[in-house]
């Protein structure tokens, strides 16, 4: 998971500071609406709520929005919309599988865009099922690295069902079973480890080897389809080593 995980916090930070600031506002309020809907307004009582708001809060996005969000969420306040999510399948270029959850109120919107984003980047749609299978859903921990050792953060989450800890550079990335994944962030916040996001991810079981070439053709795809309001998340099993990473210059 290395290469893609490191891609994907580089990414986000810079996402933060970019101009893509506003889309990713956007899909984290989203994401905090659906789980409002979904479990309730309650943070406490609703780990997926909670998970979310702590995303958006790191990526500063005002309080008076993410309230806002939670509130039409929990039909609180008018203006939610009705969000269901979708999985579309694909392959990119040099056979990279792709997975693309999107959070959509309108199914055929999303489903052109993603095509148009796949076709027009050297990739293609796959039909549902064979693509999935590469991927095990999994719980997903960032924790930024500061004084803390690896040792530092395995002692936190062993006995929470961690599965694995993985060294990203800035960063450690704390994999476990998804259903696992309150009990592992809980452990660390027990702990007095700060963390950056807990998500439940979909995790390649087979990686793709990229050169340069093939890393810049795939991160070309992705974007194209994270510029998508519809597209929530994109999951590919590449992996790209730290020289390349360093040319591609991500």
């Amino acid at each position: 998971m290395s290469g893609h995980s490191k891609w994907a916090t580089t990414k986000h930070k810079k996402a933060v500071i970019d101009a893509k600031r506003g889309k990713l506002f956007a899909k984290l309020i989203k994401n905090i609406e659906v789980a409002a809907r979904m479990g309730g307004a309650d943070p406490e009582g609703n780990p997926t709520l909670y998970d979310a708001i702590q995303k958006a809060k790191k990526s500063s996005v005002p309080n008076k929005n993410i309230d806002s969000a939670v509130k039409r969420g929990a039909g609180l306040e008018a203006g939610g919309a009705d969000y269901e999510t979708i999985m579309y399948e694909g392959y990119g270029p040099n056979g990279v599988a792709v997975l693309i959850e999107c959070l959509t109120d309108n199914r055929n919107r999303a489903a052109s865009e993603v095509r148009v984003a796949m076709t027009r980047n050297g990739g293609s749609m796959a039909d549902p099922g064979s693509v999935s299978y590469l991927f095990n859903r999994k719980g997903v921990v960032i924790v930024p690295k500061g004084e803390l050792t690896e040792d530092d953060v395995l002692a936190a989450v062993l006995d929470a069902g961690a599965e694995e800890v993985n060294d990203l550079g800035e960063s450690f990335e704390v994999l476990s079973e998804a259903t696992d994944l309150v009990a592992v962030r809980t452990a660390l916040q027990d702990a007095g480890i700060d963390y950056d996001s807990a998500d439940a991810n979909f995790v390649p079981t087979m990686q793709v080897e990229l050169d340069e070439e093939g890393a810049k053709k795939i991160f070309k795809l992705i974007d194209a389809l994270e510029d998508s309001d519809d597209v929530q998340n994109v999951f590919a099993n590449f992996d790209v080593s730290d020289e390349v990473m360093e040319k591609v210059g991500a």
